[in-house]
């Protein structure tokens, strides 16, 4: 089965996984209805790339807060990578483990097979950024199929600022009848 991208506009499907530190977390749910919900998948711990973006991201995590936005990250890491990439990184926003090959799939993400068993050992997904805004519809979809291609995270605040104080429209719908 292949990867259906999701539409701007529409829906995030709702997965639930587990959370580091205890419980669950359905990546779709917004906790707070006035705030927008901004899902990061990366690819896993084994990835340098994902180290200093995720590092970045928390950089900026009170700014996100301060915007309305809270955030998320998840990838396919089973719970000891995860943390190893929270511990090595210091993040302190929630991280999400053990996202499944369907999983992926019902998110649109590309999806890549390990390169040799010391990268990792199962399917990962490729980055992506899912936004979703008050109103609980996706309103920035951003999706790679390298780890390099990301959205920029200060030019990615000042989108989530911007659209929330002039009110801009959700774009790219045009066909979705």
């Amino acid at each position: 089965m292949y990867s259906q991208k999701l539409h701007s506009g529409g829906s995030m499907p709702s997965i639930t996984l587990p959370i580091l530190g205890g419980g669950e977390m359905d990546l779709g749910r917004r906790s707070d209805s006035d705030r927008w919900k901004l899902v990061f998948i990366y690819r896993g711990n084994h990835c340098p790339v994902c180290h200093q973006y995720l590092k970045r991201l928390e950089s900026l995590r009170e700014r996100f807060l301060e915007a309305g936005a809270e955030i998320v990250a998840a990838s396919a890491d089973p719970e000891d990578r995860a943390r190893a990439m929270v511990e090595k990184e210091g993040l302190r926003f929630p991280i999400a483990y053990g996202l499944s090959v369907p999983q992926m799939q019902s998110l649109g993400l590309w999806i890549s097979e390990p390169r040799s068993p010391e990268e990792t050992d199962r399917p990962f997904a490729e980055p992506g950024l899912f936004a979703i805004n008050e109103e609980g519809r996706l309103h920035l979809v951003d999706q790679s199929n390298t780890p390099f291609n990301r959205a920029d995270l200060g030019e990615l605040l000042e989108t989530v600022e911007w659209i929330r104080e002039n009110d801009y429209p959700i774009r790219g719908t045009y066909g979705q009848g």
